[in-house]
């Protein structure tokens, strides 16, 4: 037999498995690391070596990748994760315009 299907309460398993997986690997990491960690495909190779008591799989892949809450925005994090640094320092402001008049006084 060439193809075989995995049963219902397998594909149930296999995807708690995964979900376990991912919400472990998101939950220790940053945001910048955990793309890091999907585009070489070892979250797909940690979820193949994991299922494989359930049912023999290969070629897993992350296809899609769902936000589910979203992070705190802090713009300072966002300007280091940039690479540009912030300045805590208080600018001076810029002087005001001149109150000269130019007219007689009468």
């Amino acid at each position: 037999k060439k193809t075989s299907y995995a049963q219902t309460s397998q594909v149930r398993a296999i995807r708690r498995k995964m979900m376990d997986i991912m919400s472990r690997e998101a939950t220790t990491v940053d945001l910048k690391d955990l793309v890091n960690k999907f585009i070489p495909e070892s979250i797909g190779t940690q979820i193949e070596k994991e299922c494989q008591g359930i049912y023999p799989l290969q070629n897993v892949f992350v296809r899609k990748v769902k936000l589910i809450k979203s992070p705190k925005f802090d713009p300072a994090r966002l300007l280091e994760l940039h690479g540009e640094t912030t300045n805590t320092a208080a600018v001076a402001p810029a002087p005001a315009a001149a109150t000269e008049d130019t007219g007689k006084k009468v």
